[in-house]
């Protein structure tokens, strides 16, 4: 007897079939859309879901399930899940307010020596408290869980970031003092500045570079060997140097001293080598922090001795990310001082000079961007 079918037959309009057929033969797609356009394919071919099953190595009813859908919904509803209700949620909104209410505590004041939480210390916690809270369906919860609770809230009570309180009641009135500098140079460049001798400096000491000797000598890298140098775990110390830098924010020439400190003695010697630099008849504007030697007794003595030649701006308090000599300190840092070794302390100044001079041969002008629109000059 031929084979008679109980279901509706399939009839895919020519785009269905072509998508069906593309779907059908992708290496992209998943598994199961590929799987399910195979099935409606055959079944609109007239074949039994039998023999589709047989042929996918599965089972009929998954077989009917897709024809059925594609029957009802329409065959591109038909390769992917229809929505569903889902399981319903056994952590409720209170409780799960009340979890993060307790991540965001610290637990030492709740009784415990340690500053911050791990999934594992939280979840033994509301384990061992939820039922007192009124929250017993958090009676079960797993360390797995917690991590999935703090992650969707985006919450991370196991980590920390540091800020700075603004603790200088005039940081708005020394910011805009500075960026007003920066406003300066910005005219001077463009050609539009009202006085054309003056210079722009800005300043900073980067203290503690220190002279590292190594103990064994690196070893060179070698072609399918070692990929990287090799250095030995022990070196000695030699003590460390200070540079005193700034740089012209209009041609970004540095100009660097070095000394074994970096007390008012060597800020005033760091001053008068700045001074010979220029023409008697400018005026130098140098942008600097709040360290003690910038306005010590004995610096203000020595700016008495050259009236009107040097002009200070001051950052705000703990506000050195203003200062643009510090994106030079910065690039020193990770490129040149990364792992420098030195046999002595006199090594290490000369290397520094070297790395200015080369610095020099093609300087870099740091140009300040942020906030710029908002300083007006009259």
């Amino acid at each position: 007897m031929p084979f008679v079918r109980k279901k509706a037959p399939l009839v895919l309009s020519e785009q269905e079939q072509l998508t069906l057929e593309k779907i059908s033969k992708s290496r992209t797609e998943s598994k199961t859309k590929v799987e399910r356009a195979i099935i409606l394919l055959c079944y609109s071919e007239n074949k039994s879901t039998t023999s589709i099953a047989k042929m996918l190595n599965t089972n009929r009813p998954k077989v009917d399930r897709c024809i059925d859908r594609a029957l009802e919904f329409g065959v591109l509803t038909a390769l992917n899940d229809l929505p569903r209700k889902g399981r319903p949620a056994k952590i409720t909104r209170e409780a799960r307010a009340w979890f993060l209410s307790i991540a965001c505590m610290k637990p030492k004041d709740l009784g415990f020596a340690s500053e911050f939480w791990t999934n594992k210390t939280l979840s033994d916690y509301i384990r061992s408290n939820c039922e007192s809270a009124g929250h017993s369906c958090l009676i079960k919860i797993s360390r797995g869980t917690v991590s999935k609770i703090l992650s969707r809230s985006d919450i991370k009570p196991h980590k920390i970031y540091y800020y700075l309180q603004r603790k200088d009641p005039n940081f708005d009135i020394k910011m805009f003092q500075v960026l007003h500098v920066y406003k300066e140079v910005e005219l001077f460049q463009l050609g539009k500045a009202k006085d054309n001798m003056v210079a722009y400096l800005s300043y900073d000491e980067k203290p503690g570079i220190q002279a590292i000797e190594n103990i064994a000598p690196d070893l060179n890298p070698v072609p399918k060997t070692y990929s990287t140098w090799k250095r030995d775990y022990e070196y000695k110390r030699h003590g460390t140097i200070s540079l005193l830098a700034s740089i012209d924010l209009l041609n970004g020439d540095i100009y660097g001293k070095v000394f074994d400190r970096h007390r008012s003695k060597e800020f005033i010697d760091y001053l008068r080598y700045v001074d010979k630099i220029y023409q008697k008849d400018f005026k130098i504007k140098m942008i600097l922090d709040n360290h003690s030697a910038h306005i010590s007794k004995e610096t203000r003595k020595f700016l008495k001795t050259v009236p009107g030649r040097f002009e200070f701006i001051f950052t705000p308090t703990h506000a050195s990310w203003l200062n643009l000599i510090e994106v030079f300190f910065s690039k020193m840092t990770r490129t040149f001082l990364k792992g420098i070794r030195v046999k002595s302390k006199e090594e290490l100044k000369e290397r520094v000079y070297q790395y200015l001079d080369e610095i020099n041969r093609k300087p870099t002008v740091f140009t300040w961007k942020w906030k710029m629109e908002d300083i007006i000059i009259g």
